[in-house]
């Protein structure tokens, strides 16, 4: 942030939200993947704020477990209005010479850019305080922007005590605000509740310093959708869809081709390189990333995980996993936490794969439950393998070595490894190392009784 002096930024967040109707706090509630209020506070980190203070109230502690240690945080015990909650945070800003950012936790889709051409107003004009405004058709319920003759904000009027004449006014008060954290001191100092609701609100602030002749200027937000607050599931839905739209034009700018925005779901963790495909129905989560012309097919779900470049996923889930470049996942694959699919392996339709690396080139085409385990390069698990991981007490671990083939209907039973080059003939249960380069067989000879059924068939006659 270019501005000659620091900020302050303090962010509201204390309110209950009982018109989400939900028992927890409504700053908690994610859009994209993120609480709310957290996209508040990166808003501010990019704006490098000296200082960000959140103040929490309802269901406090739970605010701090969620969002964490980055940010201060102030008790508001009482909701006795927004004045009221400024005051709580005032020891950070009492003796500061800077200035202090006024934000909101429940208005998600501020973003850092719009914030920064309101700060840059109130520099380049000399402002003491300055009002984040917007305007609307329908400004019903909000509170209006009364200017002077020079344009500068004189009042901030409610929508229950404006006139006629007010009425008709469509430039609304957004609550946001940049201040002089001097002149806010003074003007906290000052500000009653004598007033219906008994409580203090930071409108007045204007008011005071106003009719002391400072400076309050009003910018007017170029996107009003920017200032909206999340009250409802309705509007959690609206803000939601308007934060996904808006990241995944951002990843089309960057190169990579959605065939459905509208049914792609990227959260804002996420990182996207160029000419990779997302098929529709696609959902990445969480701090995923994804390489270069990679195809992700409809319905897969990746989260919190790593896809190097040329990859091919087909209607697959990834979980906190990595897949290695030119790697084909799927359709129908489930690669489970702390996985590592190597280069140029092969893990087909549904194959399970849990806390397990497969190696470069290794295939599992189908039908297989790879579990704790260690599979070297080269490796060819047949159909219907099972890596018998867990004896009803704790899990083990099997380890396969480099270019090993175990036939199909194969069962590894852990703790077990079998070692380079050998061979395990379809339908064995291994219980015991297998050499390398030697041929495994654990199953009974077959037995051959011809005539069997006719015997049979007379006996019940």
């Amino acid at each position: 942030m270019e501005n000659n002096v620091g900020s302050i930024a303090v962010i509201l967040a204390a309110g209950a939200g009982t018109r989400m109707k939900s028992r927890k706090p409504k700053v908690l509630h994610e859009i994209c993947g993120k609480p709310m209020l957290q996209h508040v506070i990166d808003q501010a980190t990019i704006l490098k704020t000296e200082k960000t203070v959140v103040v929490i109230g309802y269901q406090g502690e739970s605010v701090k477990e969620t969002i964490g240690n980055t940010v201060e945080y102030v008790y508001q015990r009482e909701q006795l209005g927004t004045g009221h909650a400024v005051m709580q945070a005032q020891s950070y800003f009492e003796n500061y010479k800077g200035n202090v950012l006024l934000l909101y936790g429940d208005t998600p889709l501020i973003s850092a850019e719009t914030l920064k051409k309101f700060i840059q107003y109130h520099e380049d004009k000399e402002l003491h305080t300055t009002v984040l405004t917007a305007e609307v058709e329908d400004a019903t319920g909000y509170g209006r922007i009364i200017r002077n003759a020079q344009g500068q904000v004189e009042a901030i009027v409610e929508h229950k005590d404006a006139t006629e004449e007010q009425l008709k006014i469509k430039e609304i008060n957004s609550g946001m605000y940049y201040f002089n954290a001097e002149l806010l001191n003074h003007a906290l100092s000052k500000i009653n509740n004598d007033n219906n609701q008994g409580e203090y609100y930071i409108t007045d602030v204007i008011e005071i310093l106003n009719k002391e002749g400072y400076k309050i200027g009003g910018y007017v937000v170029e996107n009003d959708a920017e200032i909206q607050g999340i009250n409802s599931r309705v509007q959690l839905a609206e803000a939601e869809n308007y934060m996904r739209k808006k990241i995944n034009e951002h990843w089309m700018d960057q190169g990579v081709t959605m065939l459905d925005p509208h049914s792609t779901y990227i959260q804002k963790g996420v990182s996207i390189g160029q000419d990779t495909l997302i098929y529709p129905g696609v959902h990445l989560e969480g701090e995923t990333t994804i390489g270069t012309e990679c195809t992700i097919g409809a319905n897969s779900r990746i989260v919190s995980s790593t896809i190097a470049d040329d990859v091919e996923i087909q209607y697959s889930t990834i979980l906190n996993s990595t897949v290695d470049s030119q790697a084909k996942i799927g359709p129908y694959a489930y690669i489970r936490p702390n996985s590592h699919i190597g280069e140029g392996a092969k893990i087909g339709d549904f194959v399970e794969i849990k806390n397990a690396t497969m190696g470069k080139g290794s295939k599992a085409s189908h039908l297989t439950y790879v579990g704790d385990a260690e599979v070297g390069a080269g490796v060819n698990l047949g159909c219907g393998t099972v890596f018998v991981n867990y004896d009803g007490y704790k899990k083990h671990k099997t380890v396969v070595g480099d270019n090993v083939f175990v036939g199909c209907n194969t069962n590894l039973i852990a703790p077990v490894e079998v070692k380079e080059g050998a061979y395990i003939a379809a339908g064995s249960t291994i219980t015991q190392e297998v050499p390398s380069k030697s041929l495994a067989i654990a199953r009974a000879r077959q037995v051959v009784k011809e005539g069997w059924v006719e015997k049979r068939n007379t006996k019940e006659k």
